[in-house]
């Protein structure tokens, strides 16, 4: 699942590319600005619009919960594994041109998820959606800031992240209106007028900034090892359930994706234009603050599903029902994130990314011993807003953390990686999730289930506080 803090943190780096980025304004940046940032809300969009439309899609395609899960996981392992490489492209091709081929994608995407007639096509198309995502997304960071004077630039970013993060707060609230007045496909359908518009509006207002001369590529080839790593531990772990862990299968998918883990890290040492740059990791700071927000990611993707399918499966919610409740915490988080931000530069990281793990841990907890199959919906919201507020202390500063102790030109490809982390995370959980959940025959089962959900939840969000706590940098 893609989050809030995907957009805080590529806005993260506008300071530092702002210098070298030549500012010639001939007309207004506005329309630039309401391009790119339309952009961002549909790529932030469909990560969270999809979660309530879950069990539509599995009914409609008679799947069980581990193949549906591959429309949300493969969308974070195709963003988050050329996230970095695309932002190199778009240096040395061209911003305009990696945008407009990003969002030809990404429409090409909806458009293959709104006819799917199978779920494997539905899953390429989401696969499609997640390529163009990442392509669009740092070159629509960089045409904003090329547009907009340097005095203005941290201000109008801010409120294109805004608008990013927005796309999260609405995708479940908005997908519900959308799937109750006609079906799952009408989700897809909305993007393709919008795409199309965009195109157009961009290539009239959009102007292409100068390319970064470069004698080598960026790591393609590092990308493509991340994606066959990342989908071979998610193939294993989801499908385990189903084939056993002893199986063939199971077994080739995990030998796979341990096998490619080596392999791309010694690539990694030797390129030069690496996907992962290791040196960074020299950073304890760095480090640990990845390491803890791969965690807390992992934990914040399984409880976003795991709740959507509490609510539709247990209390038996309407689309519409279940996509209001599942919005309101979104929301806080979204309101909430500059405070705790702004609180952690005065007083430390360090216990803003402890605490508010642990208060989205004590949610959890108290939703695996409390809810049942009779619907408690207002004990649903509270620890929904609990959990809100342990996730708003956490996300700004987990990124702020992560680049604290950076030198300043490293600032850039360290906030990728954070990012990249951060759908890592995503991927994780969602897996961990569907092979938690299991195949449940009865109500009791399935309330059973679902409380094993919410304990996973928390077990992650506690490792994430373990993790975190280690930080010993005061920024």
């Amino acid at each position: 699942m893609f989050h809030v803090d995907t957009w805080k943190t590529l806005c993260s780096t506008a300071k530092v590319t702002a210098p070298t980025i030549s500012h010639t304004p001939t007309r207004s940046p506005w329309p630039v600005f309401a391009v790119c940032a339309t952009a961002a809300y549909l790529t932030t969009l469909d990560l969270s619009i999809v979660n309530v439309a879950f069990p539509e899609i599995l009914r409609t395609f008679g799947s069980t919960n581990a193949d549906v899960s591959w429309i949300v996981t493969i969308y974070n392992i195709c963003f988050g594994s050329l996230l970095v490489v695309a932002g190199k492209a778009a240096d040395q091709l061209g911003r305009k041109r990696l945008f407009t081929i990003g969002l030809s994608v990404f429409l090409i995407g909806s458009a293959l998820c709104a006819i799917a007639p199978n779920l494997g096509l539905l899953i390429a198309g989401r696969a499609v959606q997640g390529v163009g995502g990442a392509l669009l997304s740092p070159a629509s960071l960089g045409l904003l800031l090329a547009a907009f004077p340097p005095e203005r630039r941290t201000q109008i970013v801010a409120m294109w992240g805004g608008i990013g993060a927005l796309g999260v707060a609405s995708g479940p609230s908005l997908g519900a209106l959308l799937i109750s007045l006609t079906d799952w496909r009408a989700a897809f359908w909305l993007n393709l007028p919008v795409c199309a518009a965009l195109l157009v509006a961009g290539r009239k207002v959009l102007a292409e900034t100068p390319r970064v001369q470069s004698a080598h590529r960026p790591d393609y080839a590092g990308a493509l090892l991340v994606t066959i790593a990342l989908a071979m531990l998610a193939l294993g772990i989801s499908r385990s359930d189903v084939w056993g862990w002893g199986d063939a299968r199971t077994i080739g998918a995990l030998v796979v994706a341990v096998v490619a883990v080596p392999v791309f890290i010694a690539r990694q040492r030797r390129h030069p234009e690496p996907v992962l740059d290791l040196t960074l990791f020299e950073h304890r700071t760095f480090s640990v603050a990845n390491a803890g927000g791969l965690v807390f990611y992992a934990g914040f993707a399984a409880l976003g599903l795991n709740s959507v399918l509490f609510l539709r499966g247990v209390w038996g919610y309407t689309v519409l029902h279940a996509g209001l409740l599942s919005a309101l915490a979104p929301l806080t988080v979204a309101l909430l994130a500059p405070f705790s931000g702004r609180l952690a530069a005065r007083h430390g990281f360090r216990r803003f990314v402890t605490v508010g793990p642990v208060l989205v841990a004590t949610a959890m907890v108290i939703n695996s011993m409390v809810l049942d199959a009779e619907p408690s919906p207002w004990l649903f919201v509270a620890m929904g807003e609990l959990a809100a507020v342990g996730i708003a202390s956490f996300i700004p500063v987990n990124s702020a953390a992560a680049v604290s102790t950076l030198p300043p030109p490293r600032l850039s490809i360290g906030g990728a990686i954070n990012n990249t982390a951060r759908q890592v995370g995503s991927v994780f959980g969602i897996t961990l999730l569907v092979a938690v959940l299991g195949t449940s025959t009865s109500l009791g089962e399935l309330v059973d289930a679902h409380h094993r959900g919410f304990l996973l939840v928390a077990g992650l969000m506690v490792a994430s506080a373990m993790v975190s706590s280690l930080r010993t940098h005061r920024a």
